[in-house]
Order: structure tokens, then C-alpha cells, then sequence
């Protein structure tokens, strides 16, 4: 579209006391490029009046917009002018709330920034939405037990039809095989029927839930809206469109054949599965001899929270095994129910049926570490352990062992795969790909025709859990549309799994409703943009589909990528990958930013900083260092980035050739508390930062010019200082040799 431009600067906020607004606009209108008669002032932009004044040039014609005002994450409904370019500059935090007001460098830093924004505007386009056709909007379930139960009906509930896939035979999972379960209800005393199966009769009587039992996913093609599964039922065949799947497959014990220090294998030593099996028979017997048990022992963390076995905590074996010693006094009152605990975990209101097991004398709670299980001579067991509380080793007596088994997740690999796995998570020495560690996993559940494999990757440190950013978001995977839910995200009890439930099915309607209006989904929720590659250019390299967090690009017979639109979160992690630039977006690409860098004044006697900052963590720090008044560095320039996973080392080449002193790539954490919100943005960008040296080596400069910055959101009150401090080590190199040229 021919593009009518408009600029609009706030002076309220402290703006028109901190730079000059008659020369910005001067500025403006000769180094932008824009007819001066179309930038205006406001000294309260976000007003009433000075929206209408906004909206009264949009309404004569104006279509490209340009504010000059506070920062882009907020007012943002205030300056949402649908139909029309908009770029918000921030002259309030990165300027007059940044730096010293009525100063040259404060003048000269609000002048790049208007430039930088007109540059923006005039190399980007309006986006608009690539809606594809015949779309679903029906959901896929994959597991029937209390999660997979109560997030179909959720979504059936809410008008959406539901496929629901179970491979049992029976509906209902673990939760089917409980006698009974910890009380839901004040006063916490009395243990509850389970609630699965009324669920289990909704299900099967909801007229938009259809329901496959003894079925197993033979394979999962196509992107989000398109998803064509193929579900095998006792070896027939179907193929169903989907537009979006929640996995709630569920979990496994823990192999108790591994605990044998803790006497499995022995007649009278048992799981708490097994115990569930018991109790709903009617009885509590010694399985050596068939006779009652009167003296039962649990012990606690069997397997979990070991670094031998599983280092997590599995959540809800706490409860089980209060529950079942419940059960023990239930069935016979002069029994006894001795628990072997490291800690006793029973968050919320579980807490009170915890204290009301206290108060029971038939129930004894002793916090220790128990370091054997033999044979008495009389068919009964000892339990030994030391007291952790007094130091001391005590032995007793117990006709029945209950050990309260870990949850592993049903994606789990076997340890023995896992044992022969690289640091790379991957089979092979895979040099290339060491920068990221992740878990395949065998056990396929999705069998999804991804060029990056059939399943959910999960994280190391999530231990086969298909969880995903912890501090972000819930229920997200790396799989767009695919979401997870229940004991397979990560160990939880009923009560969590039923709103763990509710949770994802409202996210997989989420997507299916994006979708439909071609929008990407969180965390660029709403993005009408899309990578549009010039594919001509295309040298089939493979590292846009090998670096995808997203699992977005898919490779033809012939190796040549192509894009799954609907799978894309718009991160940009092609666009950075990509080493022929040919990957852009509407409003971002490599020319945009590249053209921004150089709109920068570069004068012989200041310093020049640019710092690509990423929007989800780095940026929103800034605006908060701002908000504080903590002042930064007058010579740094401010350039918003998706993801440094977006960040094409092109820009660097850019930057210094043009005579930029430094640069700074400010990203989110990575490592064991990641916080990417693409998974892996900050991470790639400091692989391809080994990169970085090599290109400033054939420019003849110092490797201290670039640096990698990690900030948590949190952290705004060291990040100026971080940058202030790298301003300085640059100033104590010297100016860029380039600015001669």
C-alpha cells in the first residue's frame, strides 16, 4: 500500500522537560524523511484529545504511524489503531526517564530513536493473517484417566467436539484402581469415593465426546487445525482431522525391582499400588501367608528424591500413604500404621486430613532414613532405620511393607537408553547440536511426522516430564497446539490434575480459535506475521529446521525446507538461523533492523553502544530500570529483538561497519532455570556467538566489542550497570577504527 505518514510525540511524562520537542521535530522531518506538516505534539497523547488527534488524520487518510511517547508495553489498547503501521518509539524510559534531561546526549539519543522508528515503518508492511483452509477445531485427548477424562468434557462442556483415546480397555487410568481417595471435603476426615467414574458415565454419554478404547496413536501429521491422527483400534485404522491435541497419558510407577535395598522382592513387601489392589479386595493381609496384617509399615520417598532413582519429589505418595494407613485402622482399629518419613508434603488443605492422622494413636510418623528391610524368623519383617530426629538407629517389628513407589511420567525413556545417550541428548557424537541437551524418548505416544522426531522434547532437568517454561507459561510444549496435562507434565495429585485438566483444554481451544483467524499463539498471542523465505536463495543448509524450537519447518524428498505455518510462534529463530537472510516477516526482518542499526548517528567524538534486546525478559527490565530512574549510559541505543534466536550475525557486521563501538546481545537466562520464552533463543545465540569472533577478526577488531548479557525480568536493578560497565570497557579500547570511513 502507498504509505501516508503521520508522527505524533507525547511531551507529557517528563518528555518535553527532557529534550528539546522543536528540534526533535526538526530532526525528524530532515534525517526521518517525513513532511514536517505531519508531526505533531501532545502533552497527553493517551488522552481523549490526543487520541482523536490520531484518529482524525487515520480518518483524512493517514495509514503509517509513528508515536513518540512511553514504552510499547504499555497504553497499548490506548494506541491500537487497527488498519493502519503503527510503531510506539520510547522517549519516556528510554530517554527522559533514562538519561539526564537537557543534555545533548539525551537530545541525540531521542533523535536515533525517531529515525530508527521511521526506518521501521517505512521497510515493514501491514501484516495480514495466512488463514488456511478446511481448518477443525475438534480436540484429540489422549488418555482416559481422571485428566484426559475431565479435559474432554471441559472442552465438550464448552461446544467443542471431542476425541477421546484411551489405550486400555476400560476407561478411568490409575484413578479406577483406587479403593478410595484423601478426603476433598472439611473437615478432612473421611475418605472419598472416587470420583472418576462418574466422569467415566459423562464421558461415554456426552453427545461431543466420541470415545476409542484399546487404541493407540499410529501417527500424528499435519500442523495445528490440520492435524490428521491416524488412532489404531485393535488393529483397525482411522484417520481423524484435529485442529489441536491434549496429552493426558498419564504415568507409571516407579520399577520397584530396583529398590530391593528397601526389601522388594521379599513375600511381605509391597507397592502402594498394590496396597490400593488389596484394600479394595477387603482386606489387609501378609501375601506370604494370607494372614491379617496387623503392624504395617510405610516407607516414604521409595525411589523419589533419590539421585540414584528419581531426584524429584513424585508429590502425592505423602497423602497415599496417610490415606492407606487410614485404611489400616479403618479395617481392624487395634492395628497399627507405622510411616518412615524423610519430609511428610501435603500442601493445602491436605494439610488438615494430615494433622487429623496425626491425631490418631494407632498412626505413628517417624521422620528417618531407613537403611534395611530383613526377615524376622517368623514370617514378619524388621524395619531398620536411623532416627533423624534423635540420631538414633531403631528396629521394628511389621507384618506388611508398603513402599510408596515415584511417579514417572508414561514418556519416559528407559534408563538404559538414557545411560547410552551423548551430552547432546542424542544418539551418536552430534557436535553440532551439544549446545542444547534434550531427552528423546522411544515410548512413542504421539508418533507425530516431524523432521524433529516423533514425540514431545523435554528438557534435561525435567526428567521425560513434557512440562515446559515454568516461570512463563503452563501447559506449553515445544509441539504448537499439543498440549500437555496431568502426571506426564508433572507429578500431581487428583484434585491438581483435574485443573491441570481444565487448564489445557482451554489453551487447546485457544489454539484452535487462533488458528482459525491466522494468529500465532503464546506467547506472541495474537501476531498476524508469518516468515515468508525467498525460497529462490534457498541453499537447503537445514539449519532453520534443525534450529526451530518449534519443529515449525519440515524438510521435502529433496532436503528443501518448507513452513507449517500453523506450527510457528513467530520467534524469529529462522530468520537468525538463516545464513543466506532470506527469512523475513512483515514487520521484522533482517533488512528492518539492519537498516535501523545504520540510521544511527555515528559521530568520531561519542561512542555508539547498540544492545538487541530481547522483548519477553531483556526489554521489560529496561522499561522497569526506567521506571526506577536508573540511569543509563547516554550512548547506548535500544533496538528490540523477538528472541535472540531472531538475532542474524549479519547485524553485527552491520553495526560495526557502520562505526558502532559495541554491541550487546541482552537475552533471557538458559541453563538449568531457563526462561526463554522460545525455549532456546538465548542459548543459540550464544552458539552462533562463537561465530562473532570470527567476524570481527576479518573486520580487524576486538573480540570485547561484542558481548552475551543474560537477565532474569527481575533483574533490572543490575542490568544498567552491566551495561554501563561494558560502555566503559569499550571506551577503554578505544572508538571503532570504521568511523574513519
Amino acid at each position: 500500500m502507498e504509505k501516508k505518514f503521520g508522527v505524533y510525540i507525547c511531551t507529557g511524562c517528563n518528555i518535553g522537560e527532557s529534550v528539546n520537542i522543536e528540534k526533535l521535530k526538526k530532526n525528524t522531518a530532515g534525517g526521518g524523511g517525513v513532511p514536517a506538516d505531519v508531526i505533531k505534539e501532545h502533552p497527553v497523547l493517551c488522552s481523549p484529545e490526543g487520541l482523536d488527534i490520531i484518529k482524525n488524520d487515520i480518518t483524512a487518510g493517514t495509514n503509517t504511524i509513528i508515536i513518540g511517547a512511553c514504552s510499547p508495553r504499555v497504553k497499548y489498547e490506548e494506541f491500537d489503531f487497527p488498519g493502519t503501521i503503527i510503531e510506539r518509539v520510547n522517549l519516556r524510559e528510554f530517554v527522559a526517564w533514562s538519561l539526564e534531561p537537557n543534555t545533548e546526549p539525551a537530545q541525540s539519543a531521542a533523535e536515533d530513536y525517531m529515525k530508527m522508528g521511521i526506518i521501521k515503518t517505512k521497510k515493514g508492511d501491514l501484516p495480514a493473517p495466512n488463514i488456511l483452509e478446511d481448518l477443525s477445531k475438534k480436540l484429540l485427548v489422549i488418555g482416559g484417566g481422571i485428566t484426559g477424562l475431565t479435559a474432554a468434557l471441559e472442552a465438550a462442556n464448552a461446544g467443542y467436539e471431542v476425541v477421546l483415546a484411551e489405550k486400555e480397555a476400560e476407561l478411568g487410568g490409575w484413578a479406577a484402581k483406587l479403593y478410595k481417595e484423601v478426603p476433598r471435603e472439611y473437615p478432612y476426615e473421611k475418605l472419598d469415593e472416587p470420583v472418576v467414574f462418574n466422569k467415566i458415565k459423562e464421558a461415554e454419554s456426552h453427545p461431543n465426546i466420541k470415545v476409542f478404547k484399546s487404541s493407540v496413536i499410529e501417527k500424528t501429521d499435519g500442523q495445528p487445525g490440520l492435524f490428521d491422527v491416524t488412532i489404531n483400534t485393535k488393529g483397525t485404522s482411522e484417520t481423524i482431522k484435529v485442529g489441536a491435541i491434549i496429552m493426558a497419558a498419564g504415568w507409571k510407577p516407579y520399577d520397584a525391582t530396583k529398590l530391593g535395598h528397601l526389601g522388594y522382592g521379599k513375600p511381605n513387601v509391597i507397592t502402594s499400588i498394590q496396597m490400593e489392589e488389596m484394600a479394595k479386595k477387603g482386606k489387609i493381609i501378609r501375601p506370604s501367608d494370607g494372614k491379617e496384617a496387623k503392624k504395617v509399615a510405610f516407607i516414604q520417598c521409595a525411589g523419589s528424591r533419590d539421585p540414584n532413582h528419581l531426584p524429584y519429589c513424585s508429590s502425592f505418595c505423602c497423602a497415599t500413604s496417610l490415606k492407606q494407613a487410614k485404611y489400616v485402622r479403618e479395617k481392624n482399629s487395634d492395628a497399627i500404621a507405622m510411616i518412615f518419613y524423610k519430609d511428610i508434603r501435603t500442601p493445602g488443605q491436605a494439610e488438615i486430613f494430615y494433622k487429623n492422622m496425626q491425631n490418631d494413636p494407632g498412626v505413628l510418623l517417624t521422620k528417618a532414613d531407613v537403611t534395611g528391610i530383613s526377615d524376622s524368623g517368623s514370617g514378619s519383617l524388621y524395619v531398620e532405620a536411623e532416627n533423624a530426629l534423635l540420631g538414633e538407629k531403631i528396629k521394628v517389628e511389621a507384618d506388611l511393607v508398603v513402599l510408596a513407589v515415584g511417579v514417572v511420567p508414561a514418556t519416559r525413556a528407559p534408563q538404559e537408553y538414557l545411560d547410552g545417550l551423548t551430552e547432546a541428548g542424542k544418539k551418536g557424537d552430534d557436535a553440532k547440536n551439544t549446545y542444547i541437551t534434550e531427552t528423546p524418548k522411544p515410548e512413542f505416544i504421539l508418533n507425530l511426522t516431524y523432521k524433529q522426531g516423533p514425540e514431545i522434547p523435554s528438557l534435561e532437568g525435567y526428567y521425560g516430564f513434557a512440562d515446559s517454561n515454568f516461570i512463563c507459561f503452563q501447559y506449553e510444549t515445544r509441539r504448537t497446539g499439543i498440549y500437555t496435562a496431568g502426571c506426564v507434565r508433572q507429578p500431581m495429585n487428583m484434585s491438581e490434575a483435574q485443573l491441570d485438566a481444565a487448564g489445557a483444554a482451554l489453551k487447546a481451544i485457544q489454539s484452535v480459535e487462533h488458528v482459525a483467524k491466522g494468529m500465532a499463539v503464546h506467547p506472541r498471542a495474537w501476531d498476524t506475521t508469518f516468515p515468508d523465505p525467498m525460497m529462490i536463495k534457498c541453499t537447503s543448509c537445514k539449519r532453520c529446521t534443525e534450529e526451530c524450537p518449534f519443529g515449525a519447518i519440515d524438510e521435502d524428498e529433496k532436503g528443501t525446507p518448507f513452513y507449517r505455518i500453523n506450527r510457528c510462534r513467530r520467534c524469529g529463530t529462522c530468520m537468525g538461523a538463516c545464513p543466506e537472510r532470506i527469512v523475513s516477516f512483515k514487520d521484522f526482518s533482517v533488512d528492518i533492523v539492519g537498516s535501523m542499526i545504520k540510521g544511527i548517528e555515528v559521530t568520531e567524538d561519542e561512542f555508539r553502544i547498540v544492545v538487541l534486546a530481547c522483548e519477553n525478559d531483556a526489554y521489560p527490565a529496561l522499561d522497569s530500570a526506567a521506571i526506577k530512574r536508573i540511569k543509563l549510559n547516554a550512548n547506548v541505543r535500544i533496538i528490540p529483538v523477538r528472541c535472540l534466536g531472531s538475532t542474524n550475525l549479519v547485524w553485527v557486521t552491520d553495526a560495526f561497519s557502520k562505526g558502532i563501538d559495541g554491541i550487546i546481545l541482552l537475552g533471557c537466562k538458559y541453563g538449568e532455570n531457563y526462561q526463554c520464552h522460545f525455549v532456546k533463543g538465548s542459548e543459540l545465540a550464544n552458539y552462533r556467538f562463537s561465530k562473532v569472533k570470527e567476524t570481527l577478526d576479518k573486520l580487524q577488531l576486538e573480540s570485547d566489542r561484542c558481548s552475551l548479557m543474560q537477565v532474569a525480568i527481575s533483574e533490572y536493578d543490575k542490568l544498567p550497570e552491566m551495561i554501563n560497565d561494558f560502555v566503559t570497557r569499550v571506551e577503554e579500547i578505544g572508538p571503532n577504527p570504521f568511523k574513519e570511513f
